[in-house]
């Protein structure tokens, strides 16, 4: 088992995307990068890469990186060994390194769908087709639509200085479908009330 968290050297969006390619999945460009790529410009450091897969699509993506990675479940803050034919039911993240000693290079989140629609981790009833969470780039690489990825920061239990940053950057850049997409998922997710529907409320 490997602890050395911190131990990364994430490879570029357009390392991820040669990746990708050759494998026959749904594939997303997530996270930070996603908002980055949605902006146009790089507007801060990125301490990993995340590329979100379709949860039943794992078994093609395991077969396709084993050939050349090693792959470890984050779970629980620990990292173990994904094994050849294991199902990961509820395992989210899986950290993906070339051996037991090289820094980690890209993260793969799994996510949720049924019958063709995306399906939010944390409240089953937000849910978009799937059709509807992607934008591609002028390089033809897909990324999670800003409004998903941002509720995906914003409905953590944890939101960080930088997602806070994210936030008040990208939201002005947001038409305002999406804009009135995020406000109402989040206060479907808390209807005690969210910061960031303030935020939405007050600058609306």
């Amino acid at each position: 088992m490997r602890t050395d968290y911190d131990h990364w050297e994430p490879v570029s969006v357009s390392e991820a995307a040669g990746i990708f390619a050759e494998i026959p999945v749904h594939w997303y460009i997530a996270g930070g990068w996603a908002l980055d790529l949605h902006l146009g410009e790089q507007t801060r450091e990125h301490s990993d890469t995340d590329i979100l897969i379709h949860r039943e699509e794992q078994a093609d993506v395991y077969a396709a990186l084993t050939k050349a990675w090693t792959l470890y479940k984050a779970d629980q803050g620990n990292l173990s060994l994904w094994e050849e034919g294991e199902y990961l039911h509820s395992v989210g993240d899986v950290w993906v390194s070339r051996n037991d000693k090289t820094p980690f290079a890209f993260q793969l989140m799994l996510t949720e769908t049924e019958q063709d629609c995306w399906v939010y981790h944390r409240q089953p009833s937000i849910r978009r087709p799937l059709r509807d969470i992607l934008l591609k780039t002028d390089q033809g690489i897909p990324y999670l639509k800003p409004e998903i990825q941002l509720l995906c920061k914003g409905g953590s239990r944890n939101i960080r200085d930088k997602d806070e940053r994210d936030f008040r950057t990208v939201l002005p850049t947001l038409d305002h479908e999406a804009i009135e997409w995020l406000a109402q998922s989040l206060r479907t997710q808390f209807p005690e009330g969210h910061p960031w529907i303030d935020y939405i409320e007050s600058t609306g």
